[in-house]
């Protein structure tokens, strides 16, 4: 039966997150330090590896990679904390179904599936520094519809965003979890000058104290904060994890919702890796609370998730070369 208030059951499911498998991941990672003594080490390679196996519970082998891209608008745009138009949202979302999209030439060059999803983008979410983004029962659902993304089956999510003024939800966000004011954590985002950065810092301020007193709870955070696309892909990290698929993750709001997790379960985002290094110093920072570790480092700002699919690559690439080693058993015990 399902509980009274919607979050509950987010807090239920996040109880019940099921632990790494380590037997599998010993086995790999055995198989990295027998090569090791003859060769030397594979470096980052070995522990993408051994993470992967801990993470999907088997020996490593990615068939069906998916990038998944959730999209939302914020009402926060209305102070002009991004250079960008509401409306090049849509134009983001009509390129990449046109195939015209950065993302696009990435997943094909690295075999990775590609979907949009369309959070509402003619609703965008409130205000946040005049009333809540949204309410318990619409972040709840979010989160819910979040989870389909793993419903047609996948072995590695990535996981990116747009919505324009999604960097300064983010920064709120990151700010209210983990302290300090707007300055500490608003960046350029999708190319703020100077002046701009600023406004996104007070309007962040102007943000934590309308619902100061109500942010010690995470998902509180999330919806009074956040955007669609945060909750959503909160909502697919928690999927993920339930079906045991590793994620990756790739950028502010990927990160921020990351943080939200981490706060209410402390191992809740151990099956993520992050796409590249951030680049900017705030959420450097976040990176750091979180532990979470860079696959790559490309100084890429924008680009639809391009960084998730390009550390595709390389995670694929770690589990070719378990598979590797078990031909080569197989061959020499024949």
């Amino acid at each position: 039966m399902a509980s009274e208030l919607p979050f509950d059951d987010i807090r239920g499911l996040i109880g019940q997150l099921p632990a790494g498998d380590e037997t599998v991941a010993e086995r790999v990672r055995f198989d990295f330090l027998s090569r090791s003594r003859r060769f030397g080490s594979l470096g980052r390679l070995e522990e993408i590896a051994v993470w992967l196996a801990r993470w999907s519970g088997k020996q490593p082998s990615i068939r069906r990679p998916l990038m998944a891209i959730f999209v939302g608008n914020h009402g926060v745009a209305v102070h002009g904390v991004s250079p960008r138009p509401v409306e090049e949202t849509a134009r983001l979302v009509e390129l990449c179904a046109a195939g015209g999209a950065a993302i696009n030439g990435v997943c094909l060059a690295n075999d990775v599936g590609l979907k949009v999803f369309d959070l509402a983008l003619h609703l965008p979410t409130g205000d946040i520094a005049s009333e809540a983004a949204f309410d318990e029962r619409g972040c709840a659902a979010t989160m819910a519809f979040g989870m389909e993304a793993v419903a047609g089956g996948t072995d590695l999510l990535c996981i990116g965003n747009l919505g324009v003024g999604g960097s300064t939800v983010a920064a709120a966000m990151l700010a209210a979890l983990f302290g300090g004011a707007g300055a500490d954590w608003a960046g350029p985002g999708s190319g703020a000058d100077a002046a701009m950065v600023a406004r996104k810092a007070e309007i962040v301020d102007r943000a934590l104290a309308l619902h100061a007193g109500h942010l010690n709870d995470p998902l509180e955070v999330l919806r009074r904060l956040g955007g669609r696309e945060f909750a959503a892909i909160a909502g697919a990290i928690l999927a993920a994890r339930m079906e045991r698929v590793p994620v990756i993750l790739d950028g502010g709001a990927a990160i921020a919702a990351a943080a939200v997790l981490k706060k209410l379960e402390a191992g809740a985002t151990d099956h993520c890796v992050l796409a590249q290094q951030p680049v900017e110093r705030g959420l450097t920072h976040a990176v750091n609370q979180l532990g979470l570790k860079p696959v790559l480092d490309l100084h890429i700002a924008g680009g639809e998730g391009t960084s998730a699919v390009l550390a595709a690559g390389v995670v694929k690439a770690a589990a070719q070369v378990v598979s590797t080693f078990a031909e080569a058993r197989a061959s020499a015990s024949r």
